[in-house]
């Protein structure tokens, strides 16, 4: 078959699945420019259209006629709490377990050593060698810190280092999915292991929240923490969340110790008493403007699952596989994404040489995916927003692209923030 019957044939094969998908309405809901296939959700994730609306509310309706009042009058002070449960039942976590706030660079450093301080006497913590690099930065920070050992060790060996290390391994550190491969950990297979050694498990869900169906009381997860501007949509730079377990609420010392954890705040007493459960967790005042942007956002997840978005995710990633076998099987291209369902996340991590130019020469043509210098490009699948002719004209272009060498063109050279 020719070329371009191939890429007729995908493209209404893609069409027909659209009309099909009962998820296709959400994406109305959310702004994405017209003539772009965004495939970068989970870098960030687009502006619901009625979150501008919502700040403008906020700004008009509660700061500026309440001022200082608003905190109580519009219950701001409890947001931290009130927007943790709502991801708490995105996580898979009852009430009084999830707290946002500060950035997840702040989170990841609390929650590591609030782990180490509950494991004391253990002298190892376990990182996932190929975390995102704030995870290794943070975890050799709080290490040193703390006089501990860090031990990196791929994923795949995470198990087996356990059983050579584990009664002197504190805590195991590691993302649930892997921010370069798109592959996806066995988080309650890794968190049993690890508790079998008398260890505890942190997991940096950045890439999970809102897409991957979690399940955290019932795998008895200890710790986790995440972002919320990727899968969840709440925004550049919105604030993170903490989650610790009910076992450890009580016995937990957090390190970064602010008057919103205080249990009387307005008690303004010299000394730091730790609030109840939960809120102990809290640090600064609160982002209270990206905070209840983020609470806007999560109001869809009223409406439709994770395991629904993860069915459509899978649908989407098989796609782009059938798509890719089509229209790259004799180019330099490669998918390093396992094939299989249960071992792959929410993106599709092409090898490709030239990865810079290749990715500015996709945005040229109206495709937002994302790239992980050197050689690996990224193609995110959010079902919220994601389409099959998306995913049809993220291959296409690609191929073409790889295939007439447009990727060398001069002004595909310059380097910008990422290339």
């Amino acid at each position: 078959m020719d070329r371009s019957d191939v890429v007729a044939e995908l493209e209404k094969l893609a069409r027909d699945r659209d009309s099909r998908d009962e998820l296709a309405e959400l994406r109305n809901r959310f702004t994405i420019p017209d003539g772009v296939s965004y495939l970068d959700g989970n870098s960030l994730g687009p502006p619901c259209r009625t979150t501008s609306a919502a700040l403008t509310e906020l700004v008009d309706r509660q700061w500026a006629p309440a001022l200082i009042e608003a905190w109580e009058r519009h219950d701001w002070w409890s947001a931290p709490r009130r927007v943790g449960d709502r991801i708490g039942r995105v996580l898979g976590a009852a009430e009084g377990q999830v707290v946002v706030g500060e950035s997840t660079s702040v989170q990841i450093f609390n929650a590591l050593t609030t782990g180490c301080r509950l494991a004391a006497g253990r002298e190892v913590v376990l990182v996932d060698a190929d975390h995102f690099p704030t995870d290794l930065y943070l975890s050799r920070s709080v290490t040193r810190l703390l006089g501990l050992r860090p031990l990196r060790v791929p994923m795949g060996d995470a198990v087996g280092a356990l059983d050579e290390h584990g009664d002197e391994v504190a805590v195991v550190f590691c993302s649930a999915v892997d921010f370069r491969t798109g592959e996806l950990a066995d988080i309650p297979g890794v968190t049993e292991a690890a508790h079998r050694r008398g260890a505890l498990v942190l997991w940096d869900l950045s890439h999970a929240a809102g897409l991957v169906p979690l399940e955290l009381d019932t795998w008895q997860v200890d710790l986790a923490v995440g972002c919320t501007y990727k899968f969840l949509n709440g925004g550049p730079g919105a604030p993170a969340f903490l989650y610790v377990s009910h076992r450890h609420q009580d016995s937990a010392d957090p390190v970064l110790t602010g008057w919103h954890g205080h249990r009387a705040p307005f008690g303004m007493d010299p000394e730091y008493q730790p609030a109840e459960g939960i809120d102990r967790f809290r640090i600064g005042t609160p982002q209270v403007l990206s905070m209840l942007a983020l609470e806007h956002a999560l109001a869809v997840f009223d409406e439709v699952t994770t395991v629904r978005l993860w069915e459509k995710c899978g649908e989407l990633a098989d796609f782009f596989r059938h798509c890719f076998a089509q229209l790259c099987g004799d180019l330099d291209l490669t998918i390093v994404t396992p094939a299989d369902p249960a071992r792959r996340g929410g993106h599709i991590t092409v090898h490709a040489p030239e990865a810079a130019r290749r990715w500015k020469a996709l945005a040229e043509r109206g495709v937002l995916g994302d790239l992980r210098n050197p050689d690996m490009l990224r193609f995110g699948l959010s079902p919220l927003v994601v389409r099959f002719s998306d995913v049809a004209r993220a291959v296409t272009e690609l191929a073409d692209i790889s295939r007439t060498d447009a990727h060398l063109d001069d002004r595909f050279a310059g380097t910008g923030l990422m290339g």
